[in-house]
């Protein structure tokens, strides 16, 4: 008599590998909308919802990238490639003057793009940073297979179909519940910038990078790095009310870091270690942040402080589980 729920070692290796994948599609949302404080503990409910679009989004990047061999640049790229699709056509935040009943747009509009500068800068910063990249590279961080694919064809179209799923739900609930709708040249914009942002991402991803002799810093030095510079970042968002100005400040903050990055992940000394210092660096700017951060789903003000509290300890726990098994498998 055949057993038919024994599982087969090829079977069993294949779902072991893709584990990092279902992983990486939880996390995504728990960065972007719970750490950051957007939602409160109370609607962990809504992880469900939001894990389609996010976490399909940062699992199709990131297995597009490893399945051709390409680096982290491509996935920074295809990550803000993604923001510009979430703002420009899911919740169309980046043309809707009035979007979740706030002026947005209103600091350095600019009238014939009818968007607003620093909204723009800051909105697609976020999901570039810490709803794709973030994600990514803690997860990768956590796994053997860090530069492999974890997903064969049908897993891939899983994920796939799932961010479909997520993309067409999330449009559906935006345009029920607020009439705006884009103007066809603002959409055919969007379509334009998605296509060029792809295709820059597969010119850097084809470029085999020159690795130059030389020592890096700590990865302590960059972990604290990241946490400065990104809180930096946010509070320039925060506090400086001439819109223009802000705008210049976060994108001459992120040019900065961009050019100081490449250059030391170019040299040998360089390794997997140092790019988790940055992320979890990162990571926990939106950790403090979440406590002034105002939800957008009412909670009590308790709730909502211990949400805030219970997420930053996750995030702490999950940089030293990250810093453990990056240890033990090392930097291959």
């Amino acid at each position: 008599m055949t057993n038919t729920n024994v599982v087969t070692a090829p079977q069993h290796s294949s779902v072991k590998r893709s584990l990092p994948a279902l992983g990486l599609f939880f996390l995504s949302p728990l960065v972007a909308e719970f750490l950051l404080g957007n939602i409160p503990i109370s609607a962990l409910f809504a992880l469900v919802g939001l894990a389609p679009l996010y976490g399909g989004g940062a699992v199709l990047i990131r297995e597009v990238v490893r399945r051709r061999g390409w680096g982290y640049p491509s996935v920074v790229i295809l990550a803000l490639a993604y923001g510009v699709l979430e703002e420009g056509i899911t919740t169309q935040s980046l043309f809707n003057p009035n979007y979740a009943d706030q002026r947005l747009l209103d600091p350095g509009h600019i009238g014939f793009l009818g968007m607003g500068a620093p909204w723009t800068v800051f909105v697609l910063g976020l999901h570039t940073i810490w709803s794709i990249t973030v994600p990514i590279v803690l997860v990768e961080s956590m796994s053997r297979r860090r530069r492999e694919p974890w997903l064969g064809k049908i897993g891939l179209s899983v994920y796939a179909a799932l961010f479909v799923v997520g993309i067409v739900a999330t449009t559906a609930i935006q345009l029920g519940t607020d009439s705006f709708v884009a103007s066809p040249a603002q959409f055919a914009g969007v379509a334009v910038a998605i296509v060029v942002l792809v295709v820059l991402a597969a010119r850097v991803g084809r470029r085999t990078p020159r690795r130059t002799p030389g020592t890096v810093p700590s990865a302590w030095l960059f972990a604290v790095a990241g946490l400065v510079v990104s809180s930096g970042w946010m509070l320039t968002s925060d506090l400086v009310k001439n819109g223009w100005l802000g705008a210049a400040v976060m994108l001459a903050i992120d040019a900065a870091a961009a050019v100081l990055l490449v250059r030391y992940a170019r040299r040998t000394g360089w390794t997997q270690k140092h790019a988790m210092a940055v992320a979890g660096g990162v990571l926990l700017t939106y950790a403090w942040h979440a406590f002034p951060e105002n939800p957008v789903l009412a909670a009590p003000h308790t709730v909502d402080l211990i949400g805030n509290a219970v997420f930053a300890l996750l995030a702490v726990v999950l940089l030293i589980s990250a810093t453990i098994r990056r240890d033990k498998f090392g930097d291959s």
